[in-house]
């Protein structure tokens, strides 16, 4: 089943359950007003959830989407961690800024914990309030998990998915360096985190979803061209399963905690990037210097995953850049 968070007025929204069509939703406040009241109570209302996206799939209670505006699915999290399971993209971004990559790259993920207080809708604009900073988008897949006790394994971590989602982690390139040269990690370099508009069921992918990793194509444009196509499997040396167990080594997690990924990185060339950084680099290597800039205002970022039949499945982020 399909979840979203629709704009009511309140700070969390009200949580609906959306078509596979993506045309229409039912609301499902009679069960849980909102997606986090949801994952706090998911064995008992997953199935009351999944009879109304089965009713709504039969034309019961169905609403037109177009009519309704969304908010991220979780409009403010406990927790949003985000990991870096591509090596490919942390030697590129490494090699970039002239920094070494970790000794235990291969043996243990990156992470990072983001703000979580206000996370971003799929379609709100993003606020540029520097050019200089370095704006970037960065294409990631997502999971929400539910409460994951301290300890867990990655062979134990596949019961505690709950939902996965796409994620624009947007990026000031030129803030990073300095800021993790101090030795404390990420913080102004990386501002508020734009989420797809429906977050999905495992259930739904199939055997795309296998052992903690997500095979379909992560798609991702700028200003109507495509400049990525990435397998979200390829290259992902550090599968979900396993940046679970990682962030759950010395600390347990509660219902509602987003991991991400990382951006989505494959080593050939020829399916292109889900960022930018990526691409400047790849140019630096081959041409002496970076040929693509940074984002500025009025450019348009557009991230979306499709299945095998074409199905959009998370719906689309697609964010301008705008000015203050």
């Amino acid at each position: 089943m399909r979840l979203a968070t629709m704009k009511d007025g309140s700070r969390d929204g009200s949580l609906i359950v959306v078509a596979k069509s993506g045309a229409s939703f039912a609301s499902a406040r009679s069960v849980a007003a909102t997606l986090q009241a949801a994952l706090d109570d998911w064995t008992h209302v997953a199935p009351r959830l999944r009879e109304l996206a089965e009713a709504l799939e039969r034309g019961s209670g169905a609403q037109p989407l177009q009519d309704v505006e969304l908010m991220a699915p979780l409009p403010r999290a406990y927790e949003w961690i985000d990991g870096s399971a591509f090596i490919n993209h942390v030697l590129l971004v490494r090699k970039a800024r002239g920094a070494e990559p970790p000794a235990t790259l291969w043996s243990e993920p990156l992470v990072y914990q983001g703000g979580s207080g206000v996370l971003s809708s799929a379609t709100e604009p993003f606020i540029l309030p520097n050019a200089e900073w370095g704006l970037d988008f960065e294409g990631e897949v997502c999971i929400v998990v539910g409460d994951v006790e301290r300890g867990t394994l990655a062979d134990q971590a596949g019961d505690a998915v709950r939902l996965l989602m796409l994620a624009n982690d947007w990026t000031y390139r030129n803030l990073v360096p300095a800021e993790l040269a101090k030795g404390f990690g990420f913080f102004n370099s990386k501002p508020t985190t734009a989420f797809s508009p429906f977050a999905v069921t495992p259930d739904e992918l199939g055997a795309a979803w296998s052992g903690g990793r997500l095979s379909l194509r992560l798609h991702c444009e700028l200003n109507g061209k495509r400049v990525g196509c990435a397998n979200a499997a390829v290259g992902m040396h550090f599968s979900f399963h396993d940046l679970i167990a990682h962030v759950a080594k010395t600390r347990s997690l509660t219902a509602g905690t987003i991991i991400g990924s990382g951006t989505v990185s494959n080593e050939d060339e020829a399916v292109g990037v889900s960022c930018l950084a990526e691409l400047r680099t790849r140019e630096t290597l081959t041409q002496g210097a970076p040929q693509t800039r940074l984002l500025e205002t009025g450019d348009r970022v557009v991230i979306r995953m499709l299945d095998a039949t074409g199905w959009n499945v998370f719906g689309t982020i697609e964010q301008e850049v705008t000015a203050p």
